[in-house]
């Protein structure tokens, strides 16, 4: 599969940072892992993150090259950002590509957060808006 253009710096992107809308319209930026897979990507959050009111709320995001401490190094991009069903296959395939990307933090160390937590995992596709 063929990544596309917008996604191709973000491919081998360790971190990104996520601005997502505030209700006041200012926007609240996170840095957070991701996994490219041609024409989108995907990223996972605990489900009393702050970051999920607000994507359901405003679904357009921003994504950029950072820092693992979310310093930009980058331009961003603007994305639209679907939540996953859970227990489908498109969420599992999710939870693998990040999984693989990132073995140690995604495979061992946010599982394992989550469920000491006792919070949901949700998996949301970033998907770049058509230029």
């Amino acid at each position: 599969m063929e990544t596309i253009t917008e996604l191709k710096p973000f491919v081998k992107q360790y971190t990104v940072l996520l601005s997502t809308r505030r209700q006041d319209g200012t926007h609240a930026d996170t840095p957070v892992n991701i996994a490219v897979e041609g024409d989108h990507a995907y990223i996972r959050t605990f489900s009393s993150a702050w970051k999920v009111e607000r994507m359901r709320n405003h679904p357009l995001v921003r994504i950029g090259p950072c820092t693992l401490r979310g310093r930009p190094t980058g331009p961003q991009i603007t994305a639209h950002a679907r939540l996953l069903q859970a227990g489908s296959k498109e969420n599992t395939h999710a939870a693998r590509m990040l999984s693989r990307k990132h073995p140690i933090v995604q495979g061992v160390l946010v599982p394992l957060a989550h469920r000491i937590k006792r919070d949901r995992t949700l998996h949301y596709e970033i998907r770049p808006l058509d230029t």
